[in-house]
C-alpha cells in the first residue's frame, strides 16, 4: 500500500519522517501490485505494477507485455513457452478463470502455453522466489512508498552480483474481481491436461493452430 505508512527496515534521511504505525487500507493512498516474470536462462526480469486488483486477467496481461516487449525478441523461433507458477492466488490451479485468461493469452500471442503449478507449500522452490523477489524486497526495505512511479524507479535499480537486469512497467488498467464461468465456457477451452499430475500441469492451445 502507498502513502505515509510504516515499513519494516531502516532508511537514512536528512530529517525524521512521520508515518502511521499501522497500514490500515483506509490510510493508504493507493496500491502497487507487482507481478514478476523471471527468465531463468537470461537472468532477466520484467515486472509489471498494477494499481487495481491482483486478478488472473492482470497476471496474463503482465505476461503478454513481457512477450510483446521481451519474449518474442529473445526467443523469435519459440513455438511454445513454459510458465512456472504457484498454485494459489490469481494463478490458482483450481480456478477456471485463470485457465480462461491463459487461453486468451495463447490465442493472442499465437503459441502454446505450458503451465506448471508448484504444489501447495512448495513455491519457495520456484526460482523467481529467490532470484528476483528477495532482491526487490531488499531494495524497497524501509522506504516510505509515496507513489507508483517511486516503486517503479526503485524496482528498476534492483541488481545482483550475478548480473540481474530488471525492467518495470505500470499497468493502469482497472481489473474486475469476482468473475465466474459457466459450464459452456469451461467446456469451450482448449486446455489439455498432462497424463501425469494433470491438475497441476497442462497447456493452452491457441484456436488458430
Amino acid at each position: 500500500m502507498l502513502g505515509d505508512l510504516y515499513r519494516e527496515g531502516q532508511l537514512y534521511t536528512k530529517e525524521a519522517i512521520e508515518v502511521y504505525d499501522h497500514d490500515f487500507p483506509y490510510l493508504s493512498e493507493g496500491v502497487a501490485i507487482p507481478h514478476g516474470i523471471y527468465d531463468i536462462g537470461l537472468n532477466k526480469a520484467y515486472v509489471n505494477i498494477g494499481v487495481s486488483h491482483d486478478t488472473s486477467d492482470f497476471s496474463c496481461d503482465s505476461i503478454k507485455r513481457w512477450w510483446n516487449f521481451r519474449g518474442r525478441y529473445d526467443y523469435p523461433d519459440a513455438s511454445s513457452i513454459l510458465i512456472l507458477v504457484d498454485c494459489g492466488g490469481s494463478n490458482g490451479y483450481r480456478h477456471y478463470v485463470f485457465k480462461r485468461a491463459i487461453q486468451w493469452l495463447a490465442d493472442t500471442i499465437g503459441i502454446e502455453i505450458y503451465i506448471a503449478h508448484y504444489p501447495c507449500y512448495t513455491s519457495k522452490w520456484n526460482p523467481i522466489e529467490h532470484r528476483l523477489f528477495p532482491h526487490i524486497t531488499r531494495k524497497l526495505k524501509g522506504v516510505i512508498l509515496k507513489s507508483v512511479d517511486m516503486v517503479k524507479k526503485l524496482i528498476e535499480t534492483t541488481t545482483t552480483k550475478t548480473g540481474l537486469v530488471v525492467r518495470c512497467h505500470i499497468i493502469k488498467k482497472t481489473y474486475e474481481t469476482g468473475k465466474k464461468m459457466t459450464r459452456e465456457e469451461k467446456d469451450g477451452l482448449r486446455i489439455i491436461h498432462d497424463d501425469y499430475l494433470g491438475h497441476w500441469n497442462y497447456r493452452a492451445v491457441p484456436f488458430n493452430l
